[in-house]
This record gives structure tokens, C-alpha cells and sequence, in this order.
């Protein structure tokens, strides 16, 4: 559900940053279909990874890729999405995103992606903590508890405190009462 929180649209390098085969881009925002059919051809299937010559506005050839078209919102963010699978090079990453910039886009802040989720109402703020715990995880046991925080095991706990205190408060102002 759009809530109309974000107006722009954003990209971001969504992979780790060392050498690597696959660097995955991330965009979203209101502006994905069109840049992604400008840099495709078309739009792909949503939901289905498909390989796609990569063009720049000029028709030159960035990269062949992997292109995932995520419509919200039933994307991350709850709005529209795309994934970019490029070839990890710093040549290609930096010439997709000087076409991404050029078309209007920008790169997004770190936890941009994660900040729309949130109030697109696609995660709650205990939710949202725990993605930023999970990527920052360097144990085992980090790792699990962030997981257990992200399926909501910490939102229902806090839920059930809250739906205690309203009980408890509701009983107290009837005592005040009768």
C-alpha cells in the first residue's frame, strides 16, 4: 500500500561491496517501470528473472543482466521495484548508474529501501530494527535472534505487554468509577 510517503525514486547497490560475479541493483520508486523499459526494451513479467541487454539512452550496450520487475505492493518496499543482476565489474556498476542518474533517478541513503518499507507499512519499527540487526550480524546466535525479531516474535510480545496494560488500566478507571 503506497501511501505516497516517497514521491522519487531511488537505487541503490543492494550486493556487498568486494569483488564478486553478481552485483544486484536495486530501484524503487514511482519512475521504475519507465527506467526499466528504457534500459530493457520492455517490461518483464512481474516476478519472473529474465536476461536482458542492459541499453543506455543512447542505445549503447551497458551489460546483458538479470531483471526482476516488482510491482507494489507486493514488493520490499510496497512500491514499485526492480532488481538489476549485473556483472560485478566497477565498470559496469558505475555506467548503469551514471544511466539511472541520468533518467532521473538517485542514489538512495543507507537504509532508504528498509525507511520505505516501514512507512509504506510493509514492516513495523521493531521489524525494521531487526533487518538493520540482521545485516549487521556476526554471530550465529546474532543472526537467530535477529531472524526470530524479524518473523514478529518481539512485536507479539510487546502486543501482548500493551493488551495487559489497557486491561489493567480499563480495570483501574472502573474501580475509580463504581
Amino acid at each position: 500500500m503506497n501511501v505516497g510517503v516517497n514521491d522519487d525514486t531511488a537505487f541503490a547497490l543492494a550486493s556487498g561491496a568486494g569483488r564478486a560475479a553478481i552485483a544486484v541493483l536495486r530501484i524503487s520508486g514511482p519512475l521504475s517501470a519507465s527506467v526499466l523499459t528504457a534500459l530493457c526494451g520492455s517490461l518483464p513479467l512481474p516476478r519472473r528473472a529474465v536476461v536482458r541487454a542492459l541499453r543506455d539512452v543512447d542505445g549503447e550496450l551497458l551489460d546483458r543482466a538479470m531483471v526482476l520487475w516488482l510491482p507494489g505492493p507486493g514488493s520490499y518496499t510496497g512500491e514499485d521495484s526492480a532488481e538489476l543482476h549485473l556483472h560485478a565489474g566497477h565498470a559496469v556498476i558505475d555506467a548503469v548508474a551514471a544511466t539511472l542518474s541520468g533518467l532521473g533517478l538517485r542514489p538512495a541513503e543507507p537504509g532508504e529501501f528498509t525507511r520505505r518499507a516501514f512507512l509504506n507499512g510493509k514492516l513495523d519499527l521493531v521489524e525494521a530494527e531487526a533487518v538493520h540487526d540482521l545485516v549487521a550480524a556476526e554471530t550465529d546466535a546474532q543472526r537467530r535472534q535477529a531472524l526470530r525479531q524479524l518473523e514478529g516474535a518481539l512485536g507479539e510480545l510487546y502486543r501482548d505487554w500493551s493488551d495487559r496494560l489497557r486491561l489493567a488500566l480499563a480495570r483501574q478507571e472502573a474501580l475509580i468509577d463504581f
